[in-house]
């Protein structure tokens, strides 16, 4: 059994989306239980829709919503202990759930779980792991915003933690690296991301098979199974992609529209072109993951539709069904039982 404690509140909808997301989650998930954490007169008319939610949930009734637009000092200020974000995640803090899922204010919802949660041993900075569509299936790449700027050391502890989620997720033995650069030529890049290729090279780790520098074309393309950048440019990158399928998406409709011939056209060609809508909607791959913490925290994207958000609570589960947290504990453990400082003589 699965436990899922979710922030109804969190999101541009709020419960209007949160709850029939989770209702649609537990119908591919039947060994599912839920924590709902939000205001009770916004929830209550929501879960009585959903009996059979209502029935394998429990809701808990909370005095404070984050909103979308608060800054994350003002938010952890006024919603530490009391909002249904904060409890949301403490859930998974005291034992009570799994993993926690949110759609809402990313900042708020990223400074609340590093200090409800803290960071695991030997990672100085959490990560967001976003899941990518590629012309082979699905990437991983982080961080696509937590962390601005990123030393050499912290790459590589992206590179590890990026691994575990891909064995936890697509439950691949050794998934592939690669360290998103300008070129693929080692000479090319900054003086850390030159450094976190070396340190990976060298380190060989079991649990990975880095590949070298990727391009940014190679994370469409489907290159590696993780793409490791530290959070500017993986957010720039993110939201690009975003940015290009809306577009993808508004000219094809235009031009589709333009002419009879074009419309007859069209209607030929529907199921290829509904097709490529599923592949390119991003509901359905929706749902950051937060690693490095001591506990798992899902992020949905703030926009998501139900199934947007469905989708961020199948990433959810899946993530507490392989032990995420164990997988990224081990690969860091054994990294840095090989990498040790050699004592100093104070030592003796």
């Amino acid at each position: 059994m699965i436990r899922i404690s979710v922030d109804a509140m969190g999101g541009d909808f709020g419960p209007e989306v949160v709850i029939p997301g989770a209702a649609k989650a537990l119908d591919r998930h039947p060994d599912a239980t839920f924590i709902i954490y939000g205001l009770k007169a916004e929830c209550e008319p929501w879960l009585a829709k959903y009996p059979k939610l209502r029935q394998r949930s429990v809701f808990h009734e909370c005095e404070v919503a984050v909103t979308m637009d608060e800054k994350p000092s003002a938010a952890l200020r006024r919603g530490r202990y009391v909002s249904s974000m904060w409890r949301t995640i403490e859930a998974v803090k005291l034992g009570e759930a799994d993993v926690a899922v949110s759609a809402g204010n990313t900042g708020a919802l990223m400074a609340m779980a590093k200090f409800c949660l803290r960071t695991m041993a030997n990672i100085e900075r959490p990560a967001i792991a976003g899941i990518w569509p590629t012309l082979k299936g699905e990437s991983i790449v982080l961080d696509i915003g937590a962390t601005i700027g990123a030393d050499s050391q912290q790459l590589l502890d992206f590179a590890l933690m990026g691994g575990a989620m891909a064995r936890a997720l697509f439950e691949i033995e050794r998934p592939t690296v690669g360290l998103l650069n300008v070129g693929v030529e080692e000479i090319k890049g900054q003086e850390d991301v030159k450094e976190a290729g070396r340190l990976l090279r060298e380190a060989n780790h079991p649990t990975i098979a880095y590949q070298g520098f990727v391009e940014g074309d190679d994370i469409g393309r489907g290159t590696v199974d993780v793409v490791v950048t530290e959070g500017f440019t993986g957010n720039i990158a993110l939201k690009t992609a975003e940015g290009t399928a809306r577009q993808i998406a508004t000219l094809l409709r235009e031009s589709m529209s333009r002419t009879l011939l074009a419309k007859i056209g069209y209607l030929l060609a529907k199921p290829a072109f509904d097709r490529l809508r599923e592949k390119m909607d991003p509901n359905k791959v929706n749902g950051g993951v937060f690693l490095g913490l001591n506990g798992i925290v899902i992020k949905s994207h703030g926009g998501a539709s139900a199934d947007g958000f469905a989708a961020a609570i199948d990433v959810a589960y899946d993530m507490a069904r392989n032990d995420l947290n164990a997988k990224i504990s081990q690969d860091l453990t054994l990294y840095h039982a090989k990498h040790q400082p050699p004592a100093g003589p104070e030592a003796a």
